[in-house]
């Protein structure tokens, strides 16, 4: 498993290193004092260990960054100020320490992390197949953000593609092959919940910055249904 581990502190860096190899020597851990840094390395993490406050880039930028362009690593912010934590929605995080970091805490957020990073994997591994005018595309179901219908037709917005994917699909039969990982929120559309970063009365938003529509009467179902997903390994914006 790559793990990141980004702050402006040495000695942090140097804590959470020790931590990680104490829980297991065989992850391969990759120290960053800034932002840039991060985005800068050409290599795929699994999680990311990351300040919020740092100089030139903070970590609520660098996170937002990284979720444009499609990384889905497990995101755990580090701050010395709890009131930062409330901007982790917007980026998918999946949980916060605070510092000065203990080790009790720590290992117990990095053994559920490690869970969700493998479970990720997984979910990146299932694909489905789309066929579209005289074209097929087979899409991991991790880079799906919603699905929206359109008439006879549905499109399928992604997150590594530009162009949005035009389908003579219906949304009851893609409902039925993306599985308990997608909820259909409107009768206009269905929504990858690994990618929502926040809600409210009637709309979802997504980590991409797109918002879907949620329909008022499913907005309780649609609550339990995050809820239990969230429980069952999905995304914790916690």
């Amino acid at each position: 498993m790559n793990i990141a581990v980004v702050d402006d502190e040495e000695a942090i860096r140097e804590q959470i290193g020790e931590f990680i190899k104490k829980r297991n020597p065989d992850f391969d851990i990759s120290s960053f004092a800034t932002g840039e840094g991060l985005l800068a390395a050409e290599k795929d993490f699994d999680m990311i260990f990351l300040d919020i406050q740092m100089e030139g880039m903070g970590g609520i930028e660098a996170a937002r960054s990284l979720r444009q362009s499609g990384v889905d690593a497990v995101v755990i912010f580090i701050t010395g100020i709890r009131e930062y934590v409330f901007e982790a929605f917007d980026v998918s995080a999946f949980h916060y320490l605070l510092k000065p970091i203990e080790e009790q805490k720590f290992m117990e957020v990095l053994g559920r992390a490690a869970e969700e990073a493998r479970k990720r994997k997984g979910q990146k591994e299932r694909q489905i197949f789309i066929r579209a005018k005289n074209q097929g595309y087979t899409l991991n179901l991790n880079s799906i953000l919603y699905i929206e219908s359109r008439g006879k037709k549905v499109e399928i917005h992604t997150t590594d593609m530009e162009d949005i994917i035009e389908s003579y699909a219906t949304m009851d039969e893609l409902e039925g092959q993306l599985g308990d990982g997608f909820y259909r929120c409107h009768r206009g559309y269905l929504v990858n919940m690994a990618h929502i970063a926040r809600y409210d009365s009637d709309s979802i938003f997504l980590s991409s910055g797109e918002k879907v529509y949620l329909t008022r009467k499913k907005h309780n179902e649609f609550v339990k249904a995050y809820m239990w997903y969230l429980q069952n390994g999905g995304v914790s914006c916690v």
